[in-house]
């Protein structure tokens, strides 16, 4: 019995639910959220898991206040001058498109508004970018280093935090819907 029982099991991924189906009868299984990772951080405050900071800019040089309501929100702390913070504005950009109404990107520099301002004539953004010269937001995360990425649920929850390009734990557009299917999956209960 057990052996025809594996043998008519079957198993279907749909946008990364698995749906089983073993002799007429389905289950459901729901996505997690991805594993907090030991790994650096180049932040002072872990905030996996945890309410993310308030953002406070002190002006939106592209894309004023972004509607985030009911949205994944992915906050990336960049400067013009850091070269992997460079190499990550077109991924970014591809990521808001490619989950266009689902994810909303806020990048925030320190930098001086003309500063940030003359990059983006060069380097084109299609996401809200925030001038924060006295560092109130990245002092919240005590960012240590760029770019430094969290990516918040829209309960506020961060759900990833780290350096996006990381060569083991890589931000990817598969972590981004396995964490927007996670959450949907919680309000679903």
């Amino acid at each position: 019995m057990k052996r025809q029982l594996l043998l008519g099991a079957s198993a279907l991924v749909l946008g990364g639910v698995s749906l089983f189906s073993t002799m007429g009868f389905t289950f459901q299984k729901t996505v997690s959220y991805p594993p907090y990772e030991v790994k650096t951080l180049y932040a002072t405050h872990d905030l996996r898991g945890k309410l993310g900071p308030k953002i406070v800019v002190a002006k939106w040089l592209t894309n004023p206040n972004p509607d985030t309501k009911g949205k994944l929100v992915l906050v990336d702390f960049w400067a013009t001058w850091c070269p992997p913070c460079r190499s990550f504005i077109p991924k970014l950009d591809k990521m808001v498109k490619d989950m266009k109404g689902q994810l909303v990107a806020i990048g925030i520099s320190d930098e001086s508004a003309d500063t940030v301002t003359n990059f983006l004539k060069t380097h084109p953004v299609n996401y809200s970018i925030g001038d924060d010269p006295n560092r109130v937001d990245m002092k919240q995360v005590g960012v240590q280093g760029i770019p430094h990425v969290l990516l918040m649920t829209p309960d506020g929850i961060v759900r990833w935090q780290g350096f996006p390009e990381d060569g083991k734990y890589p931000l990817t557009e598969a972590i981004i819907e396995q964490v927007l299917t996670a959450y949907q999956d919680s309000k679903k209960k």
